[in-house]
């Protein structure tokens, strides 16, 4: 035997792999707490030693053949068929859910033992997760609709499948484009559409609202003003709520954008922290206060239209995200240095985080830190008009005050900070 195995290590990761078959097993015996001993199939004891056989198997594929392991595999699934079969005779239940689990669980037992015990561990905890939610997963299934089933399949077509195969590298006319990138932001777009779609179905109007908002405060406030701005056509009753929304997220973008110039650029919060602090406190109040005004309009089931996965609205703003790329590149190219306000300027329209990433990192060579600076607010200060400009044309008539005075003077604030500042 050429194999040298490390006594202690073993020992521990065996202790794992029949912590995770008790794990799994209490699961499965409480579930079958009530049912007469000698019944069942497998509780809590059978279950312990199986994960501890998996380990077992482990060590000894390691010390004699990786084929000593799989033949236990097959050996167990034969004695799992065969205890199968012979509870069919007294009992009509054909769910192999258990038996499923008791193959798992000896997979995880060796897996623990052969050198991945903590992604054992995850997998253990999530299959107790899951055989102890039977219930509540059946239920979700009844009231999902076939639309909403048709659109979770599409998010993932375009995000797991679709989304790793395009190249993450620029390409195009100075080197302008990368269609990893931009289908991402579609991805990200489609994903804050179906998000909020299922949040609000669930939580209600305020809850739903208020997670969707969170969520896309931390990525993008832009797509969630596009969507919401499209829902308070469909059901003007909730233009309050979606306008609180909407500023809540957009206010978000200034203490990402502060966080964003620390991490690149320290000297940079300096400059630019009081008049971000003053935008953000001119969309957040508003927000609170209209959010306190609508909160009690008794919207707890709002109508939600059959459009979980608004595709169109994300190919369309991925398209917009492309032409502004290709602009930005080429007013750097032919302008240099001196196009840096403007390309801030049409950068904002769609993104704000990536022209202050550009400007934090030049700041730091040969870019002057109050033209950075500057860049930043008309990059933010044009990204926040924009959303204002989306709620005023998409949105319903009830929503397009709500967005645009506090907007107005949010923008007017910070500019007047900037003035004083310089």
């Amino acid at each position: 035997m050429d194999s040298v195995v490390d006594l202690d290590s073993v020992f521990w990761r065996l202790a794992i792999a029949l912590a995770l078959g008790a794990i799994i097993g209490i699961q499965r015996g409480w579930v079958e707490r009530n049912e007469m001993s000698g019944t069942r199939v497998a509780g809590i004891r059978t279950f312990t030693l199986i994960g501890l056989m998996g380990g077992l198997c482990g060590i000894l594929s390691q010390i004699f053949s990786e084929l000593f392991l799989g033949l236990a595999f097959v050996a167990l699934a034969i004695i799992v068929i065969v205890a199968y079969v012979n509870r069919q005779r007294i009992n009509t239940n054909l769910s192999i859910t258990g038996l499923v689990g008791m193959l798992i669980t000896f997979l995880l037992g060796a897996l623990a033992v052969v050198g991945e015990p903590v992604l054992a561990a995850s997998a253990a905890v999530i299959t107790a997760i899951i055989l102890d939610n039977k219930q509540e997963m059946h239920d979700a299934l009844t009231k999902l609709k076939e639309y909403e089933l048709d659109a979770a399949l599409r998010l993932l077509l375009i995000s797991v499948v679709m989304l790793p195969l395009l190249p993450n590298e620029p390409m195009g006319p100075w080197g302008a484009i990368n269609p990893y990138e931009i289908w991402w932001m579609v991805v990200l777009i489609a994903s804050i559409s179906f998000l909020g779609y299922f949040a609000m179905k669930i939580g209600g109007a305020e809850k739903g609202i208020l997670f969707t908002c969170l969520f896309a405060g931390l990525s993008s406030s832009t797509a969630l003003t596009l969507q919401f701005s499209h829902l308070s056509k469909q059901q003007s009753g909730l233009s309050g709520l979606l306008a609180s929304g909407i500023l809540l997220s957009c206010g978000t973008m200034f203490p990402r954008i502060l966080f964003v110039c620390y991490v690149v650029n320290a000297a940079l919060v300096q400059l630019i922290w009081l008049p971000m602090v003053v935008m953000m406190l001119g969309f957040y109040l508003p927000a609170g206060w209209i959010w306190f005004k609508h909160r009690s309009q008794g919207h707890t089931e709002p109508e939600v239209k059959q459009n979980p996965l608004v595709l169109s609205s994300a190919l369309f703003f991925g398209l917009v995200l492309l032409v502004i790329m290709l602009l930005s590149s080429a007013l750097q190219y032919w302008f240099g240095d001196t196009g840096t306000l403007l390309l801030a300027a049409i950068s904002g329209i769609t993104d704000v985080d990536a022209i202050t990433l550009a400007l934090g990192r030049q700041s730091a060579g040969s870019l002057l830190l109050t033209m950075a600076a500057m860049g930043i607010f008309i990059a933010s200060a044009v990204n926040s008009v924009v959303k204002m400009g989306m709620a005023c044309v998409i949105g319903s008539p009830g929503m397009r005050w709500y967005v645009a005075i506090p907007i107005t003077v949010s923008v007017s604030l910070g500019l007047a900070t900037v003035m004083m500042m310089v």
